[in-house]
């Protein structure tokens, strides 16, 4: 399990990653990838991260990446589905955030709506709190939210999407009501930050990698982390290993318009999958330390339905969906 941590995949772009010479015989692909969010968070770096690197290794000629912010992603989604239809030359970054996002807002399009190219990444979230907080641990979190859940403010990304889902799952396990949490929902992981930093939050919940420098530099105290596992070099334990029958794997993934098949659908797929298993593409997520949760295409797609159909029961139990 610690090896398969460590094949991992980088949503972000470093400052000084490694630049690489050109490829004499780069694909004619010019694209353009659809981060449905603002910049800063996991959907944009995974859509900077796999442009640098689809142009590095030559599996594209161009890459241009677009934000379109708004709803959990649900009107990036919407626009993508609307006017990309059929298009070869367009992509959409997206994840477990997008699926919540899609049910508690009762959105008309779905993932499931889209053509699965890779899933990409399974990277756990991790529950923190400010350097100043009288909270020191899981079990301090817990019994404030017990004491008041309406005075224990949380921060994250979008309503119905991960984040959220974790801090409901804990409010649950509190023993408070988690249709009553006070979630403040954020669509860019960089205002979420600036919230936590700023004292204006109880707790918070992000990727770990968006918050390993502040985690790292003592910004943030890091109680625990989603995944079943501990993962070697993030010294939080996992929910599980203290006494939380919670995990919740942050994935995310690349797609396809609608209508997308034939020779296009298999130039697209080739392109992402040769991209994925280049040493430009690992290099990149050694910075990163991002983890790895790749499927090909066909296994995509079934895990696209199987999910969509476990966040719907998350979300009702907990109150978020009918």
């Amino acid at each position: 399990m610690r090896q398969f941590l460590k094949t991992a995949l980088c949503l972000t772009v470093l400052a000084g990653t490694a630049v690489y010479p050109a490829v004499s015989a780069a694909s004619d692909l010019e694209l353009t990838i659809t981060a449905p969010a603002g910049a800063g968070g996991g959907w944009d770096s995974a859509a900077r991260s796999l442009q640098e690197a689809m142009m590095a290794t030559g599996e594209a000629k161009s890459v241009q990446v677009v934000n379109v912010p708004g709803a959990g992603g649900t009107v990036g989604l919407a626009q993508f589905v609307g006017s990309a239809k059929g298009a070869a030359d367009q992509l959409l970054v997206a994840g477990i955030t997008l699926v919540g996002a899609s049910i508690s807002n009762n959105s008309p399009v779905d993932l499931t709506q889209v053509t699965p190219l890779a899933r990409l990444t399974g990277d756990p979230l991790v529950v923190v709190v400010p350097k100043d907080s009288p909270i020191k641990s899981i079990d301090d979190l817990l019994a404030t939210i017990k004491k008041d859940v309406a005075t224990t403010i949380w921060v994250g990304g979008s309503a119905g999407g991960a984040d959220h889902i974790l801090a409901a799952l804990i409010t649950k396990s509190a023993g408070a009501d988690p249709s009553k949490i006070n979630y403040v929902a954020y669509s860019g992981g960089g205002e979420a930050l600036a919230a936590m930093l700023g004292g204006q939050a109880t707790a918070g919940v992000s990727g770990y990698g968006e918050w390993e420098g502040q985690i790292k530099s003592g910004d943030l105290r890091a109680l625990a982390i989603s995944y079943p596992e501990p993962i070697d070099g993030i010294e939080a334990k996992p929910l599980k290993a203290q006494g939380l029958d919670i995990e919740l794997v942050n994935w995310r993934g690349i797609f396809a318009p609608p209508g997308v098949e034939g020779e296009d659908l298999e130039t697209l797929q080739a392109a992402v999958d040769n991209t994925v298993k280049s040493q430009q593409w690992k290099d990149i997520v050694k910075a990163r330390g991002w983890t790895d949760y790749y499927a090909p295409s066909d296994e995509f797609k079934g895990f696209i339905a199987s999910e969509t159909e476990r966040v719907r029961a998350i979300l009702t139990s907990i109150g978020l969906a009918q």
